[in-house]
């Protein structure tokens, strides 16, 4: 099937979101996700963005922002982030969410804030980063308030690092019940979904392993683009390929073609 490795990880993420939930995304490739499983299979999604536009459906096209006009045409309400993010996240409302990351380690813990020669936690001292990233947004409060949250990613050694430089927005800490001792109201990254295949955390270490590869991936080639020592589930599977429906339904939502990459 034409289909590119983006368009195949929206909708093996978007395969995650179940209908009634109410879910949050953030901006490219979060909401290609979100709206087509919106399109698709799950049509009382109720979304909002961190911005507070809140029950809209894009119109002529895949959103630049959140509050991009082709998001708040047809809106139910608009509030602001301290709606979105204090009222329906922080309280524990939100039911998913999807965010991205620049690197991510084996617990899921996602760091967006920079790249450092000596990491922080390394040098005993926080000093500027040798490359300074966009910093989390909203991710932080997500991470910390939804039920569960879906982290999506190409897939390769630099991104999947065995401890991240720095955690702007907290996944396991440091696995087992770091994160639950942590006091955080959110449940925690159900699943990183990637341009190879689908991670998932282990119910009691919290260290995440292969559940599923893409046909056009493998075991060993995951392996291979992860900065850790991978552990793949017994019953590892290869993740089914999209729909003619599926991939119809996605590019209605992308439908200027603006993330259809390889």
């Amino acid at each position: 099937m034409d289909c590119t490795r983006q368009e195949f990880m929206a909708i093996a993420t978007g395969r995650e979101l179940k209908d009634g939930e109410l879910a949050i995304f953030g901006v490219g490739l979060s909401m290609l996700a979100g709206y087509f499983a919106k399109k698709n299979h799950a049509p009382n999604l109720r979304a909002f963005t961190e911005g507070g536009v809140f029950g809209s459906t894009p119109v002529g096209g895949l959103p630049w922002g959140i509050e991009c006009t082709r998001l708040s045409a047809n809106a139910t309400s608009f509030t602001g982030a301290l709606d979105a993010l204090g009222f329906l996240v922080a309280s524990g409302r939100c039911d998913v969410a999807i965010i991205g990351a620049a690197q991510i380690d084996k617990y899921g813990n996602v760091n967006t804030t920079g790249i450092w020669r000596e990491p922080p936690w390394k040098a005993g001292r926080y000093a500027p980063p040798r490359v300074r990233l966009n910093g989390s947004g909203g991710a932080n409060d997500i991470a910390v308030g939804a039920k569960r949250f879906i982290i999506m990613a190409a897939h390769d050694k630099k991104r999947f690092a065995e401890r991240v430089d720095y955690i702007s927005s907290p996944g396991y800490l440091s696995g087992g019940d770091a994160r639950e001792r942590a006091g955080f109201i959110g449940g925690g990254p159900s699943a990183i979904i990637t341009t190879l295949g689908i991670l998932r955390p282990h119910p009691v270490s919290k260290e995440f392993y292969l559940d599923a590869y893409f046909p056009f991936s493998s075991v060993e080639e995951i392996r291979e683009h992860t900065g850790w020592d991978l552990k793949v589930s017994a019953n590892v599977r290869v993740v089914p390929e999209p729909t003619e429906q599926e991939l119809a339904n996605l590019r209605a939502v992308d439908s200027t073609g603006s993330l259809r990459k390889k």
